[in-house]
């Protein structure tokens, strides 16, 4: 697999400052979207507030509605905070992590964003330098995605369940150009605002797939690029939680690869008093259109 070997870098060989230096007059953005994540978003945000003023220009967590104390912590922790309704505040916000990350374009200024999602567990500060790396050293690529072992209930392996039944099957079969890719529903990637604001951004779960997809479109694999980030530790989902993200995630893929899926509800079915009972759950699967667009139409 040729694409693999050329743009898949198995460890870390830039150091910070040989990635300032190829920099230049580039500016960075790190976006670190969060829905009441109190507990790790503190840590998230103090793994990349030593590299503001050199390899980072501006470090902003884009908040989702969080109930708890997540606005306040990651303030305290060094970041720009800039809630969802504070941002394109004439459009209703929608709910779903690609809603704020598709905000967060309007709410930024970098040449080059970096998105490091904020439940991880003791974040490693050479991230957001690694996803930079061949962004910044590689003159084709334009969107870098992170992969990593996903320890799980104790185990050394075993995280990323939906990516090995769903994505991955789905993508060798819709897409098998992009079979190479480790970890395609990464929640770490980087790329460039030149594409990120000329693709339509699922509102839901199915954002990272279908960013994948349409860069693969745009620019294809030589654009694309996959950067070892070692071990990613984060909160796990249940079962049913994941059973609604695969189909947020099918139905986005699926969009792409010019189907129309037939519904947008998920009925699952629970045990209560010994009987097996229907739960069906809306799932949506609103896209937000390319920024560029939105601006184009806005006169912005």
């Amino acid at each position: 697999m040729a694409w693999f070997g050329r743009r898949t870098w198995q460890d870390r060989p830039w150091s910070v400052p040989d990635l300032v230096r190829a920099k230049g007059s580039r500016t960075v953005s790190v976006v670190l979207p969060a829905l009441d994540e109190e507990p790790t978003i503190g840590a998230v945000v103090a793994s990349v507030a030593p590299l503001l003023g050199t390899l980072v220009d501006e470090l902003v967590v884009i908040d989702s509605g969080s109930a708890d104390r997540t606005v306040e912590v990651a303030a305290a922790a060094g970041a720009r905070v800039v809630r969802r309704t504070e941002v394109l505040a004439e459009l209703e916000p929608l709910p779903g992590k690609g809603e704020v990350l598709w905000r967060s374009l309007a709410a930024t200024s970098g040449d080059l964003l970096a998105f490091i999602d904020s439940d991880l567990v003791d974040p490693d500060p050479g991230f957001v330098p690694a996803l930079l790396g061949p962004l910044l050293c590689e003159p084709d690529v334009q969107l870098v995605k992170a992969f990593y072992r996903r320890p799980i209930a104790g185990a050394e392996s075993g995280g990323g369940r939906v990516t090995e039944v769903l994505a991955r099957p789905l993508l060798s079969v819709l897409r098998p150009e992009l079979s190479g890719v480790i970890q395609p529903l990464a929640g770490e990637y980087a790329g460039t605002r030149k594409l990120l604001e000329s693709v339509p951004f699922a509102a839901g779960y199915g954002v990272e797939i279908g960013l994948l997809l349409d860069a693969h479109t745009l620019v294809g694999l030589s654009g694309l690029a996959q950067v070892n980030l070692g071990v990613r530790m984060h909160r796990n989902r249940t079962l049913p939680e994941l059973g609604l993200m695969a189909r947020q995630i099918l139905g986005t893929a699926l969009a792409r690869c010019g189907f129309d899926p037939p519904t947008a509800e998920l009925t699952q079915f629970l045990q209560v008093a010994g009987e097996w009972l229907p739960d069906t759950t809306s799932v949506p699967a609103t896209d937000r259109p390319p920024m560029r667009e939105l601006v184009r139409l806005s006169g912005i």
